[in-house]
């Protein structure tokens, strides 16, 4: 009995240990309070007379500003090619999700060669009209960093907005308005409270990834929690103090995930309630004139700011270096992101795999722990990754030099695919899973009873109607790490720089012609699960 229960328990601990690994680093920051020491003490204290307000400041405006825009941009493109027929409606439903592609770093430097004081708008201004001076405003600002922000995060908010739109409000807004109400009174009362818990759910996702960015604030000078992380740990030399920065944006991202999941219940409650059951065949409310020229622009615009214009001021600056290309060390640049991001993604591909199949199989409270540890990665910026992979690296050479923890953690791939593992192997698991939803259980007894169990009943049975949700659980994670910057930047062995990393690095020396190359490839290859989730979307 005790050899039968030993051996059922035994890969689920040992998946277990697995994930307990993947949440050292978040763990490693919360124990960071227990080695408080003066230094630390006497730089926080430092930071909390100087710096420190400023930073809680700036991060809450640009949160709340960012949080504004993408829920008006979200909710009013998905109620655009929801709720409304107009000329290219068809057509925005996909190209609304192409910023999806853009790292919001690149968007930064895009607008910044364009728009800024010696860049071509502002020159032919002064050349053309005969002005002096600065003509617009420093793009390099607070004010820069939220319209970058939101043109390049609106289609979270898009995306959840438009599935709980197109699910009833067409068909509720169709019963309004036999019931005479008007158009502005249908938006107002039926649709949107019924997308207000989907908002809410991506205006959350996009605040963890605001309040995870470095590359943007960092170029753009804004002094914001991701940014004093760092400060604390490269600049003051002291990583417990930035520890315990991190563990302050630690808790506002717990807040934000909290929101997210509160409101994701709420969307699954709506959704579960209607259903589509006595759905007429409602069509969207056709737009003509000037009503479907605003619709048009309200759709044309987004796609314009986080995409078009972008890709546009990109291409300049390559074109006119083309001949200072760096195209050995762009072949070099590229190899090692593909080597990182492929054997990232195969890592947590296979993690995920066999925690899905391994709640599939055996749904015990050890399995449920290791996959809800497991989802919260995600959530976690990649500035507290890098310190919580490094403080534990720090106490075990202090204890114990001879170990040269320092050396595989900082030196070679381990800490760098670690640090991917932890913020993206969420992203698997929930494709995986979600694989996992649409084979029924009766499958999984048939096979039983067929004498097919254990590890056969994952490769004859699973894999075969698991092969997509693999193939896309692996493709999202490998776009994920290629464009991955705070953690890549950190922790990426010597002389093995990346396409993210050049970009960056490029772009802050002024060097934008050489980073438009690395800053257009990441944008195609984040083309591809932007694609992947347009023909989804199109074929439901």
């Amino acid at each position: 009995m005790l050899r039968r229960i030993f051996f059922r328990f035994l890969p689920s601990a040992f998946l277990f240990l697995l994930v307990c690994l993947l949440t050292l680093p978040v763990l490693a920051v919360l124990l960071s309070w227990l080695q408080f020491d003066g230094e630390a003490a006497s730089i926080l204290r430092q930071m909390l007379q100087t710096v420190l307000p400023d930073y809680v400041w700036t991060s809450l405006l640009l949160c709340l500003f960012v949080a504004f825009g993408v829920a008006v941009v979200g909710m009013a493109t998905a109620s655009a090619v929801t709720l409304f027929e107009f000329p290219g409606r068809r057509v925005f439903e996909w190209a609304l999700l192409l910023p999806l592609a853009m790292p919001a770093y690149v968007l930064a430097y895009a607008y910044t060669d364009f728009l800024q004081y010696g860049g071509p708008l502002q020159s032919w201004l002064r050349v053309a009209f005969g002005l002096q001076g600065r003509l617009l405003p420093e793009v390099r600002s607070l004010g820069g960093a939220v319209l970058v922000f939101t043109a390049a995060l609106y289609p979270y908010v898009y995306l959840l907005a438009r599935t709980a739109l197109s699910e009833r409000a067409v068909h509720l807004m169709e019963a309004a308005r036999l019931l005479g109400a008007p158009l502005s009174r249908r938006i107002r009362e039926v649709a949107l409270p019924l997308a207000r818990p989907a908002v809410a759910a991506g205006v959350a996702l996009a605040l963890m990834e605001t309040l995870a960015d470095f590359g943007v604030v960092s170029y753009f000078g804004i002094q914001t929690f991701t940014a004093g992380i760092y400060k604390a740990w490269l600049s003051m030399d002291n990583r417990i103090a930035a520890a315990q920065l991190a563990t302050v944006l630690l808790i506002f991202v717990a807040v934000l995930l909290r929101i997210e999941h509160t409101a994701q219940r709420r969307m699954r409650f709506a959704g579960a309630r209607g259903g589509r059951a006595g759905a007429s065949d409602a069509a969207p409310v056709q737009l003509q004139g000037a009503r479907a020229l605003v619709a048009w622009l309200v759709c044309a615009v987004p796609i314009a700011l986080g995409f078009v214009l972008p890709v546009l001021f990109m291409l300049r600056p390559l074109i006119l270096g083309w001949d200072n290309l760096l195209w050995d060390n762009f072949i070099s640049w590229t190899l090692n992101s593909f080597w990182l991001a492929s054997l990232s993604a195969v890592l947590a591909t296979a993690l995920a795999l066999s925690l899905a199949f391994a709640v599939r199989r055996q749904p015990h409270l050890l399995n449920r722990a290791a996959v809800q540890l497991a989802s919260l990665g995600y959530a976690v910026p990649g500035a507290v990754i890098v310190v919580g992979l490094l403080l534990p690296v720090g106490w075990l050479q202090a204890a114990a030099p001879q170990t040269g923890a320092g050396y595989w953690i900082t030196a070679t791939v381990l800490g760098i695919v670690w640090a991917y593992l932890v913020r993206f192997s969420a992203v698997a698991l929930q494709t995986i899973q979600s694989g996992y939803s649409r084979i029924p259980a009766s499958f999984d007894d048939s096979a039983r009873m067929l004498g097919t169990t254990g590890a056969g009943l994952l490769a004859r049975v699973h894999w075969p109607l698991l092969k997509r949700s693999v193939a896309v659980a692996g493709l999202l994670v490998f776009v994920d790490v290629m464009k991955e910057l705070p953690a890549t930047l950190v922790l990426r062995p010597f002389n093995s720089d990346t396409l993210a990393v050049v970009t960056y690095q490029l772009a802050r020396d002024e060097r934008l012609g050489e980073a438009a190359l690395p800053a257009l490839a990441l944008v195609l290859v984040g083309l591809l699960p932007v694609a992947l989730l347009s023909r989804t979307l199109r074929s439901k």
